[in-house]
């Protein structure tokens, strides 16, 4: 999972194209991610045009410097008219065992389902990697993103890293694959 490159990966749902991240997309998203709200929980400014365009020519790079973590980036778009409307993101470690997911969705377009929808569709795409373990960060006043992170299958914790709670989802393990028995040739036990 971590040699696996977000690009050209789109993820589709009812309304949303979930698209690979590109540093192009820095003009569009510096509108969508502007407002000083995004920021009410995890602190920070709003980023320029030119530092957005330099975190997302790190990303696109799809991994740390030592390889250890593979990023996937994806913009949310609208299916009806194509406007990028947030992000979502996957950080994959351990082997491709376990992830880290994050949304941000632009202030107009929240309360309508939007983030649930897409990180439900990233929880998805990861389980079909075979990622075992998904983890989210919610800082404990954000209820849109307890909310958000529930709908994607997550559940609390009691860990808290640097203020915020800990959300986790393990993958069911599914039925053990057993080699099919001999079945008794039930010709010769007959009378």
């Amino acid at each position: 999972m971590t040699g696996d490159r977000t690009a050209d990966q789109r993820i589709l749902t009812a309304r949303l194209e979930l698209a690979p991240l590109t540093v192009r997309d820095a003009d569009e998203m510096v509108q969508v991610l502007g407002d000083r709200r995004l920021h009410e929980f995890t602190g920070g400014h709003p980023a320029t045009l030119d530092e957005l365009r330099e975190r997302y020519a790190r990303l696109v790079e799809g991994r740390s410097a030592d390889g250890t973590q593979a990023w996937h980036n994806w913009i949310v778009r609208q299916l009806a008219d194509r406007r990028a409307v947030g992000t979502v993101q996957a950080t994959v470690i351990g082997g491709g065992s376990a992830a880290e997911v994050a949304w941000v969705i632009g202030v107009p377009w929240q309360g309508q389902g939007i983030a649930s929808e897409a990180a439900k569709a990233v929880v998805a795409w990861l389980e079909g990697r075979r990622v075992r373990t998904i983890i989210a960060h919610v800082h404990p006043g954000n209820r849109a993103s307890a909310v958000v992170a529930t709908r994607a299958g997550l559940t609390p914790t009691d860990t808290y890293h640097h203020g915020e709670r800990l959300w986790r989802r393990r993958a069911p393990r599914g039925p053990a694959i057993l080699p099919r028995r001999r079945r008794a040739n039930r010709s010769t036990d007959s009378p």
